[in-house]
């Protein structure tokens, strides 16, 4: 069996799997700072047995991450492209010699991916961004994947800092490599940045998490996606957050850099509670609301009371209504930031999230999101993951559990 745990910074989940992928049991309990390992004995405690334990975690804000590159169409894209498939949420992009160190640092990042140049091309922009890295009060790690020719005299400048370097991100024209960027800004972000959010007070939730939680949601995404002929959509609506979620086969891409098949997109101002207001607002100026909309109350309202559980109707379909809203506008946003997905749009749309989850009928839903966002779900399925299934089912890919995982995803459908 494999007891697969997700510790987020609100809630920590669990997931009972057999070895067939069949879903045994599920449990939750809040997150327990400033010791998270005791939500996790609770968990595990309601999932017993003898398990394998696989674990992702976002506590303590997730992986926030910062480009540093060459040119914005070129280097610093690719970098930016490359953490949209490292469960990174990009918190700053900059390009070219790197000046205004301030805003850099304003953005509090986790890690910074520094990139710039193709193997054998410009050396100047490299060498001058790892020297004022190396100069600025920014004591996070780096992960150095530029230039190679020039990568032994960046790490020199670097010196004294916590730097990992790998392959160019870009190391031709037009040629996106972002396998080994992904796995070293994974692999930062689990050695260096986890254990040092003060989640706990000794090494072993550090040696237990093997994944950022989005980088696990990602991977069952990729999983699911292999299963279908064409592309697939998710779309994860929180309270202060709404997240965005591809995986494709194919693109049809006419910028420099090709995108990586997976994708994410992090939408921080849209969400059910803190951001329902810029949902409607938004909405009203993409004219999927009028602009007297009794919508903005009912917003207000659940922005000044964000532990709100409704308990009539009423309150239950005006948060699927801004549910609805919410999940058109971050998945219009992440076409527009990544690409589309093909000809066909979207073969399926999995909704994620406590408001769906929850619901007693999304046929309405449903019904709206077809009409807001047309040729993309032309051909979808939509369904909802109930039971949590994605995250669970990317634990066991990245730890090459496939056929499980898979199974674990075959109830989606």
């Amino acid at each position: 069996m494999f007891r697969c745990l997700d510790v987020g910074s609100t809630w920590t989940k669990g997931a009972l799997v057999a070895e067939d992928g069949t879903l045994l049991a599920v449990a939750q309990h809040r997150t327990t700072p400033p010791e998270v390992l005791d939500g996790v004995a609770a968990v595990t405690e309601a999932l017993p047995g003898e398990a394998e334990v696989l674990a992702c975690s976002s506590a303590g804000g997730g992986l926030r991450l910062a480009v540093v590159g060459h040119e914005r169409l070129v280097s610093a894209e690719a970098g930016y492209r490359v953490a949209l498939s490292a469960g990174a949420k990009v918190v700053h992009v900059s390009a070219g010699p790197l000046s205004n160190v301030y805003a850099l640092r304003a953005a509090r990042p986790d890690v910074v991916l520094l990139v710039g140049g193709t193997d054998g091309g410009d050396e100047k922009v490299l060498l001058h961004n790892a020297s004022r890295l190396a100069k600025a009060r920014i004591a996070v790690p780096v992960v150095l994947a530029g230039n190679k020719q020039v990568q032994d005299a960046a790490l020199e400048s670097l010196r004294g800092r916590t730097v990992v370097a790998t392959d160019n991100v870009l190391p031709d024209v037009g040629e996106l490599a972002p396998g080994p960027a992904r796995a070293a800004i994974r692999e930062v972000f689990l050695a260096h940045v986890i254990g040092g959010k003060g989640l706990s007070r000794g090494p072993r939730f550090r040696r237990m998490v093997g994944a950022v939680t989005p980088d696990a949601v990602l991977s069952g995404v990729s999983t699911l996606a292999a299963q279908e002929d064409g592309a697939v959509l998710v779309v994860d609506v929180g309270g202060a957050t709404t997240d965005v979620y591809s995986s494709v086969s194919t693109v049809d891409n006419r910028s420099a850099v090709a995108l990586p098949p997976d994708r994410r997109t992090v939408e921080g101002d849209i969400g059910m509670r803190v951001s329902a207001p810029g949902v409607v607002a938004e909405a009203v100026t993409e004219r999927l609301l009028p602009p007297d909309t009794d919508l903005a109350a009912k917003a207000a309202h659940r922005n000044e009371n964000v532990d709100l559980v409704p308990s009539t109707d009423e309150e239950h379909e005006a948060d699927l209504r801004i549910a609805r809203l919410a999940a058109t506008l971050a998945i219009r946003r992440h076409l527009g930031m990544v690409g589309q997905l093909g000809p066909k749009g979207a073969t399926v749309l999995v909704l994620s999230g406590g408001v769906f989850r929850h619901a007693a009928s999304l046929t309405g839903v449903e019904k709206a999101l077809r009409a807001d966002l047309g040729p993309v779900l032309r051909e979808a399925r939509i369904v909802v993951d109930r039971e949590g299934r994605l995250g669970p089912a990317g634990l066991l890919a990245l730890a090459g559990h496939i056929a499980p995982a898979a199974a674990l995803l075959a109830a989606l459908s």
